[in-house]
């Protein structure tokens, strides 16, 4: 397995700044999966989402916070897929400030939602949650270098895991 690098960096944060949205996976209380289509920001490889109070996506976090996400960039030919497959936790931001610069950049990534929060300078609207997802592990999808390339790097660890950006072991 290759090593992390600077340009595996790179290349991550290519895709997540050309990619929009993202599939959410998260636990149901009765064990199922379930899997949502949510927009997002990032900030290095922390991404940031706002979703409903209410939503079963909320609930499901409520209940057990282990994620895993995908983001993939359009493509026309099997040979241009790239993406990113991940698994980590997510958690509520509770912070007002943090709040506010989150919604400000989904304003700025998303500027079509300003018609839903007309009045407001921030998507600070009743009902509106915001969550942070923190990767721990994270696989590159890159079809460029051959049909169903991927590597498979640890993040953020875990106790027991490797350290920060360690590859993980084959």
């Amino acid at each position: 397995m290759e090593r992390y690098t600077e340009a595996v960096h790179a290349r991550m944060l290519d895709i997540l700044r050309q990619g929009r949205d993202l599939t959410l996976a998260t636990i149901r209380p009765d064990g199922y999966p379930q899997a949502t289509t949510v927009s997002y920001v990032h900030e290095d490889l922390t991404l940031y989402a706002g979703i409903g109070l209410d939503s079963q996506k909320a609930h499901n976090i409520q209940h057990n916070h282990k994620v895993s996400a995908t983001i993939n960039l359009d493509y026309t030919d099997w040979n241009q897929i790239r993406g990113l497959s991940l698994g980590g936790k997510a958690d509520f931001v509770r912070n007002a400030a943090e709040i506010d610069h989150i919604s400000r950049a989904l304003l700025g990534k998303f500027p079509q939602a300003r018609t839903f929060v007309q009045g407001m300078p921030a998507l600070r609207a009743q009902g509106l949650l915001f969550l942070r997802i923190t990767p721990t592990v994270i696989s590159l999808l890159d079809y460029s270098q051959g049909f169903g390339h991927t590597e498979l790097y640890a993040v953020w660890p875990e106790p027991g895991q490797p350290a920060l950006m360690e590859t993980l072991a084959p």
